[in-house]
């Protein structure tokens, strides 16, 4: 059989690899030194055109299975290594193999500890690994083998994000069951405390850490994230403000809504949060196609959701996305931004002042136990807050003719 490659090949250089010899005989100047994880499988990597690519040889049957199931993990936007191609008909003797891009700036748990692994890190790969494996049980993923091996993790500021890297025991599904997800726990649970008590034997783990109490700690916090995400919250009537709750508690966690579903049974509203985790930026782009507002991420995401809040509130969600914006800033935004007096708009940007009234509008309805409404809460902001702030363009001194400076450190 002729040596085949097969997938998205974008750099032809792939093809001149030395495919006819075993990866552990593969000459020092093709490879890259990166750190890496534990495998069962032989794994190398190369840089090729100034991309780096991970090789791992697998036999052919689970490389075209593996190089499948992380397509559609890419697809659904799950958090996981790119794949790129696999590789068959290599010389008699020799596995397949499975080519996947690099992904920068991660590594592997080993490498994250600098000496002894401390009982704060550890604390966040584990929400990390929690957060991923409630992602991808959200697609219909079964993982078979979740562990912190098989992951790799990012630095995310003072936390870590996480990406599954092996997918060789998974299995995609139209919705997880309940049987596959507890099945997925007890492999975490079980994995995790191997692996922990691995670093001990090493004299790497931290002398406060327990490796069962660390098993048993992703175990909750897998939990304890799946049904906040997933329960059904029941009230009596539809309180906008209950809604505004759980979908603040949902992104704190990192998950923004992209769906809600209300369902009213006598005089009782159901309410169905499904989360969607979204990529960086996404929330700028979505709102600048919907509204042609250009503002900040986190701007962004706040004034989305309450875009998508006003979809659900005024029964519109089968109407066109695109006709629901539009209705959302003549009936909400405008008027929330035009119900601020015109000698005090210049404190702060429109997008800015919009956030705010929520806000506002949040704690006022916390205190009151209710939603105190739009028109109470941009009163009450006006009257006890807004007026009160400085005049943000004052705060930027003016060149002459009238332009402002740039402010030094941002050319």
């Amino acid at each position: 059989m002729p040596l085949q490659i097969t997938g998205a090949l974008g750099d032809p250089d792939l093809i001149r690899l030395p495919w006819d010899i075993p990866l552990t005989d593969w000459p020092s100047h093709h490879l890259v030194d990166l750190p890496r994880g534990i495998s069962r499988h032989v794994v190398r990597f190369v840089r090729l055109s100034g991309k780096v690519y991970a090789i791992k040889e697998i036999s052919e049957r689970y490389a075209k299975r593996e190089y499948q199931l992380l397509w559609d993990l890419a697809r659904l936007d799950a958090p996981s290594v790119e794949p790129i191609a696999y590789v068959t008909g290599r010389d008699e003797g020799l596995d397949a193999a499975l080519i996947t891009r690099h992904l920068q700036f991660s590594l592997p748990y080993r490498a994250v500890m600098s000496g002894t692994l401390r009982p704060d890190t550890l604390t966040r790969l584990l929400d990390a690994l929690a957060v991923l494996l409630v992602r991808l049980h959200l697609t219909g993923f079964y993982w078979g083998d979740c562990s912190l091996s098989n992951t790799l993790f990012r630095r995310d500021a003072g936390a870590f994000a996480a990406y599954l890297v092996d997918a060789e025991t998974g299995e995609m599904h139209p919705m997880i069951s309940e049987g596959q997800r507890l099945a997925d726990i007890d492999a975490a649970h079980t994995n995790i405390f191997g692996e922990m008590l691995d670093l001990e034997a090493g004299e790497l783990l931290h002398p406060s850490i327990d490796p069962m109490d660390t098993a048993e700690d992703i175990v909750t916090r897998y939990h304890r994230l799946w049904n906040e995400i997933t329960q059904d919250e029941i009230i009596e009537e539809v309180d906008w403000h209950r809604v505004e709750q759980r979908i603040r508690r949902l992104n704190l966690l990192g998950f923004d809504v992209a769906e809600m579903m209300v369902r009213r049974k006598v005089g009782t509203g159901r309410l169905i949060v499904r989360p969607k985790v979204v990529d960086s930026g996404h929330h700028q782009r979505r709102l600048l196609r919907l509204t042609g507002l250009d503002v900040e991420e986190n701007q962004a995401r706040r004034l989305l959701n309450d875009l998508d809040g006003f979809r659900v509130a005024k029964g519109l969600r089968h109407e066109d996305e695109a006709i629901v914006a539009h209705r959302w800033l003549a009936e909400v935004f405008q008027p929330t931004v035009e119900g601020i007096p015109a000698r005090l708009r210049g404190k702060l940007e429109p997008a800015q002042l919009f956030h705010e009234v929520l806000d506002h509008r949040w704690y006022l309805s916390e205190a009151a136990g209710a939603d105190v409404g739009i028109a109470a809460a941009v009163k009450s902001y006006v009257d006890k807050v807004l007026v009160h702030k400085p005049d943000e363009k004052a705060l930027l001194p003016e060149e002459p003719g009238g332009l402002a400076e740039e402010p030094a450190g941002l050319q």
